[in-house]
C-alpha cells in the first residue's frame, strides 16, 4: 500500500459539507454549470469513444469544436498504424478531454449535492467508458487492455519518436483529462468500476513509459504541446494511493522534468518562452509527489516557479501569459497582447495555491486564491444559461477593448471550465489535523460547514465582495448548550484599507493580524455567539509591476473593468483623485452605494464595474494615468501638470515610493516637488505657491492621513514667506497636441490631420517642433497628415524665454481591413476549413462566414463541411480590432466525387 509520508497541515472538508449561502456572488455561475450538468446527454459525450471503438453510437452528435468526430474513414488504429497527415484530421485529435472534465464536473456535482440523479448519470458515463475499454481490448490492438482513447494508439508511438504539434496533438493531456474524471468519480462518488478503469489505464501508461529511457522522455516533454500531459503526474501519484500500487508511484515521477523541479527548488527563473499551462499542471502532480515521496526539491520546486508568476507574471484578476505563453520575469505592462490570461491557467493556478496553502499555511496562497476566483474564474462564465455549451472564457484578455472569449464547447478551457462553477465552496473553510479543533476561514463568500466530527455548525455570514462586514457563527450541530472549544484562523485580506475591528457581542476582540495574514481568535465559543468582523474597503488604483502609468482600479477584492467601446488606452486623471491611504476619489460620493445598487462606479465619466458580473460588453481593465492639471483629494489647483521630456510631471515626484502616509511628509513631497519644478520651468513661482498653499489647507481628514499630533508645516511656511515677493519667472510653455476624434474602437480609421498649439502667456516662441515615431525634431509649420500605422508616438515642442515645454500623444492608425486566407483541406467526402485572418496593425479580431444552411458566424477554429451532390459557396471576411472590415470573399467547395 502506498503511503503519505507529508502530511498537509491543513486537510479539505468534503464538498457536501460546505453550503455556499444564497447570496454568494458564486451561486449565479454555479447555477448554470449545474443545469448543464443536469441536462447534457451523455451519449454525446461517449459518441467519439464509441465511434472509435465500432460501437454504436446511438445517433448522438459529439459536443463539437475540437471534440468531434475524426476522419470519415478512421479505423481503430494500432501504435503502428499511424495514418499519415490527410487521415489523421488535427483539427479533432484531442478528442476525449472533454468527456473526462465533463466527467469530473458531474462526480464533484453529486458529492457537493448529495443529487441522487447527478450520482447515477456519473455511473451512466463511468459504463460507457468501461465499455469501450473492453471494446477496444476485444481487438487485441493495442499494447496493453488497459488503452482507453477516443482515437489510435498512433498518436503515443509518435510522440516516442519526437512528432511535433500539428502531427499530434497532446495524447497525454487527454489522458489526463479521462483519468482524473474516472479518479474523481471513484473519490467523490464510490465508484468502483471507475476505479477498474482507471487502475487498467495506469498499467496502460506504465508500460509505454517504462520502456523508453529517461533521455527519451525528457525529450517528449520538452515538446511544445505535443508533449503537453496535463497533471498526469498528479493522477498517477493520486492513483498509487487509492489502487495500494506502488509502480504508479514511480511511473509519476516519470513524468517529471527535471529541469523545471530544478530551476523552481532554486528559484531560478526558466519560464520566459514556455507555454504557460503545459507546465502549470504538472507543478500540482510535484506537490502530491512531494506527499508520497517526502522529498523536499519538488514542494520547493512548485513553491519557487508559483513566485515567479506571482506578482512578476500575474495580470489584475490572477490570468497569467499571452497568446498561452509567458513573458519576461517583471513584465505585465509590457506583456500585454490580444489574448492574454488563458483560463485553463488560473484553474490550474488555484488548484496549485490550495495546495501549497495546506503545507506552508501561508495566506499568501489564499490572496492569490481569492483574487484569482472571484475576478478571473467567476468572470469567465457568461451570465447566461444553455443546454448545450459551457459558456466559458478561453481567454480572459486584459488589453484595451477586449472582449472574453465565450463559450468553448469542446476546447480546454470549455473542458476546465465544467469543473470551476461546481467547486466554489472548496477552499472556504480547512480544518488542523492536532488533537484540537482549528479551523483555517476564508471569509470570501457566505458559507456553511457541517462539521460532523467535532459536531458542529460553522456559518460565515458575508457582505463580501461589494460590502465589508463579516460574521461568523458556531453552533452544535445537536442542539447541546455547551461551549464549543475552537480555534478560528479568520483572514485578514491583504486589500483592507483601513484599521480592522473584531467584536463578539458587545466586547471588542483584538485581532493579532496585519491586512494579509491569518488572525487566530481561540475560544470557547457559546452556541449560537457571533464573531463580528468590519473589514474596510475602498477604491484604489494599482500601478502595473513595470509601469507605474498603467493602473488597475479595485473595489476591495473586485476588480474593475472600464465600460468602453474604445479599443485604445483610456487615459483617466487618476493622481489628483488620490488620498494618502491610497483611495482613490470617484465621481459617486459613495462607490459602494454605486456599485449595490446600479451595479458600476464612475470615475471621470467612465463607468467601471466588477470582472465578475459574467458580462459580454467590451472592458478596460487597465487605463493609463494622466493628469492634465496639478490636484490632491479631489482638488484641482488649476496649474497645468506640464511634463518633462521623460513624460513626469510634479505628481509623479509627489507619489513617488516610499509614498507619503502622514499630512506633514505629503506637504513636505509637495514642498520639494514645486521647488525642484520651479527650478527646472515646469511651474512660475505664482503656480508654486498655489499647488504648496492649497496642499497646505488639505487637513488631515481630507487627505486621509495618518495620525500626527502636530503637523509640522514649518518649511513650507518659510518658502511661501521667502518666495512672496520673488518675481513670476516664466515657465515653460503648454503645449497641445490636437487631433481628430478617432472612431468608436479609438482607432484611426483614416488618416489624421495632426495640429500643434502652444502658449507661453508672456514670450514669443524661440522654436516650436514636432517628431513623429524615431524620426529627428522639426520645425512646426503648420497642419499635416499622420502617414504612419499602428500605435505612433507625436511629440512637440516649444521654447519660449529658455524654458522648453512638451507633450506627447500616442495615436493608433489603421486604414486598412484584414486580409483573410481560406486553407482548404480534403478528406475524402469531407473537407477542413481553417480561415486566418491577418492584419499587422490592430490585429484581427473576428471571422465571420456563412454558407448553406448557417448563418453569418463569427468562427476562427478548423471545421469540417461535408461535401454533398452540389457546389456549396461558402463567404467570409474579417474584422480588425480598429473596426476595418474586410469586403466579402468567396471560397467554393466541389460536388461530392462520385463513388
Amino acid at each position: 500500500m502506498t503511503t503519505v509520508t507529508a502530511t498537509r497541515l491543513a486537510l479539505d472538508f468534503p464538498l457536501a459539507d460546505v453550503r455556499l449561502g444564497e447570496a454568494s456572488v458564486f451561486q449565479r455561475a454555479r447555477a448554470e454549470m449545474l443545469h448543464l450538468a443536469r441536462v447534457y446527454p451523455v451519449d454525446r459525450l461517449l459518441a467519439v469513444f464509441r465511434a472509435n471503438a465500432g460501437l454504436d453510437t446511438h445517433g448522438a452528435v459529439p459536443p463539437g469544436s475540437w471534440e468531434d468526430f475524426g476522419h470519415p474513414a478512421e479505423d481503430a488504429w494500432s501504435e503502428h498504424d499511424y495514418p499519415g497527415r490527410e487521415a489523421a484530421q488535427t483539427a479533432n485529435l484531442l478528442r476525449g478531454h472533454y468527456a473526462g472534465h465533463f466527467l469530473s464536473m458531474l462526480a464533484m456535482s453529486a458529492a457537493g449535492e448529495a443529487d441522487p440523479a447527478l450520482r447515477a448519470k456519473t455511473g451512466e458515463v463511468v459504463a460507457g467508458l468501461a465499455e469501450v475499454q473492453a471494446a477496444l481490448a476485444a481487438t487485441g490492438r493495442y499494447s496493453h487492455p488497459g488503452f482507453l482513447a477516443a482515437y489510435g494508439e498512433w498518436q503515443f508511438s509518435r510522440l516516442e519518436g519526437g512528432a511535433p504539434y500539428g502531427e499530434i496533438w497532446a495524447p497525454y493531456y487527454t489522458c489526463h483529462k479521462i483519468m482524473a474524471g474516472l479518479l474523481d468519480a471513484y473519490e467523490l462518488v464510490g465508484s468502483d468500476e471507475a476505479l477498474g478503469v482507471v487502475t487498467s489505464m495506469g498499467h496502460w501508461v506504465h508500460g509505454r513509459l517504462s520502456r523508453l529511457d529517461d533521455a527519451q522522455r525528457q525529450h517528449m516533454w520538452s515538446l511544445y504541446i505535443a508533449g503537453e500531459f496535463g497533471g498526469m503526474n498528479e493522477t498517477m501519484a493520486r492513483l498509487a494511493v487509492v489502487a495500494g500500487e506502488p509502480v504508479f508511484l514511480e511511473t509519476a515521477r516519470m513524468f517529471d522534468q527535471h529541469d523545471l523541479v530544478a530551476a523552481g527548488a532554486s528559484h531560478r527563473d526558466i519560464l520566459d518562452g514556455m507555454h504557460a499551462n503545459q507546465h502549470l499542471p504538472q507543478l500540482i502532480g510535484y506537490v502530491h509527489e512531494y506527499e508520497q515521496t517526502g522529498e523536499r526539491a519538488y514542494l520547493d520546486a512548485a513553491a519557487g516557479l508559483w513566485e515567479q508568476v506571482v506578482p512578476g507574471r500575474m495580470y489584475a484578476h490572477g490570468g497569467t501569459g499571452e497568446s498561452e505563453m509567458w513573458g519576461p520575469a517583471g513584465r505585465v505592462a509590457g506583456d500585454i497582447g490580444h489574448r492574454n490570461a488563458e483560463t485553463c491557467a488560473t484553474y490550474n493556478m488555484l488548484k496549485l495555491s490550495r495546495l501549497l496553502f495546506q503545507h506552508t499555511l501561508d495566506a499568501k496562497y489564499m490572496e492569490y486564491y481569492e483574487r484569482g476566483a472571484l475576478n478571473h474564474i467567476l468572470g469567465s462564465r457568461r451570465d447566461v444559461r444553455s443546454d448545450t455549451s459551457p459558456e466559458v472564457a478561453y481567454m480572459f484578455p486584459v488589453h484595451p477593448g477586449a472582449l472574453p472569449e465565450y463559450d468553448n464547447v469542446g476546447t480546454c478551457c470549455g473542458g476546465t471550465g465544467l469543473e470551476n462553477h461546481v467547486k466554489y465552496q472548496d477552499s472556504v473553510f480547512f480544518r488542523g489535523t492536532g488533537a484540537q479543533a482549528e479551523l483555517w476561514i476564508n471569509p470570501h463568500t457566505p458559507a456553511e460547514l457541517t462539521w460532523r466530527e467535532q459536531g458542529v455548525r460553522v456559518v460565515v455570514d458575508s457582505d463580501l465582495p461589494l460590502a465589508s462586514s463579516v460574521r461568523v457563527r458556531v453552533e452544535r450541530i445537536d442542539g447541546c448548550p455547551d461551549p464549543v472549544p475552537l480555534t478560528a484562523h479568520v483572514r485578514i485580506p491583504a486589500w483592507v484599507s483601513g484599521p480592522v475591528s473584531a467584536r463578539i457581542g458587545r466586547h471588542t476582540v483584538a485581532l493579532d493580524a496585519q491586512p494579509g495574514q491569518y488572525a487566530h481568535v481561540h475560544r470557547d465559543w457559546a452556541p449560537g455567539e457571533v464573531l463580528a468582523i468590519d473589514l474596510p474597503m475602498s477604491l484604489r488604483a494599482h500601478a502595473a509591476v513595470d509601469d507605474a502609468q498603467v493602473r488597475h482600479l479595485a473595489f476591495g477584492p473586485s476588480v474593475l473593468v472600464a465600460r468602453s467601446e474604445s479599443t485604445t488606452w483610456l487615459e483617466l486623471a487618476l493622481d489628483r483623485r488620490r488620498l494618502l491611504d491610497g483611495t482613490i476619489l470617484a465621481d459617486d460620493a459613495d462607490p459602494r452605494g454605486a456599485l449595490l445598487s446600479g451595479g458600476a462606479v464612475r470615475v471621470g465619466g467612465v463607468a467601471f464595474e466588477p470582472t465578475w458580473t459574467g458580462s459580454d460588453a467590451r472592458y478596460h481593465m487597465y487605463v493609463r494615468s494622466a493628469d492634465a492639471t496639478i490636484g490632491f483629494a479631489g482638488v484641482d489647483t488649476g496649474v497645468a501638470a506640464r511634463r518633462r521630456e521623460d513624460g513626469t510631471t510634479i505628481l509623479d515626484d509627489v507619489w513617488a515610493e516610499p509614498l507619503p502616509r502622514t499630512r506633514s511628509e505629503f506637504v513636505a513631497r509637495v514642498l520639494a516637488g514645486v521647488r525642484g519644478g520651479h527650478a527646472a520651468g515646469l511651474l512660475g513661482i505664482d503656480e508654486a505657491r498655489t499647488v504648496l498653499r492649497i496642499a497646505m489647507e488639505l487637513d488631515a481628514g481630507a487627505l486621509r492621513a495618518g495620525a500626527e499630533d502636530a503637523p509640522d508645516l514649518a518649511d513650507a511656511t518659510a518658502w511661501l514667506e521667502q518666495s512672496a515677493g520673488a518675481g513670476d519667472e516664466a515657465s515653460a510653455p503648454i503645449v497641445e497636441i490636437l487631433v481628430p476624434e478617432p472612431a468608436a474602437s479609438g482607432w484611426h480609421t483614416s488618416t489624421p490631420l495632426i495640429r500643434v498649439r502652444a502658449g507661453s502667456g508672456r514670450e514669443a516662441f524661440e522654436s516650436l517642433e514636432v517628431r513623429v515615431g524615431d524620426g529627428g525634431w522639426q520645425q512646426y509649420a503648420g497642419e499635416f497628415p499622420l502617414d504612419a500605422e499602428g500605435a505612433v508616438r507625436v511629440e512637440a515642442r516649444a521654447t519660449a524665454a529658455g524654458r522648453t515645454g512638451f507633450a506627447a500623444r500616442t495615436l493608433h492608425v489603421d486604414t486598412s481591413p484584414p486580409v483573410t486566407e481560406a486553407r482548404v483541406k480534403r478528406l475524402g467526402s469531407s473537407v477542413e476549413i481553417t480561415f486566418v485572418a491577418r492584419d499587422d496593425v490592430s490585429g484581427a479580431e473576428r471571422i465571420q462566414w456563412e454558407g448553406p444552411g448557417t448563418f453569418w458566424a463569427t468562427f476562427q477554429e478548423a471545421f469540417v463541411r461535408a461535401l454533398t451532390d452540389h457546389e456549396q459557396v461558402i463567404e467570409y471576411a474579417a474584422t480588425d480590432r480598429a473596426g476595418n472590415e474586410e469586403p466579402r470573399r468567396t471560397l467554393v467547395l466541389p460536388p461530392r466525387p462520385p463513388v
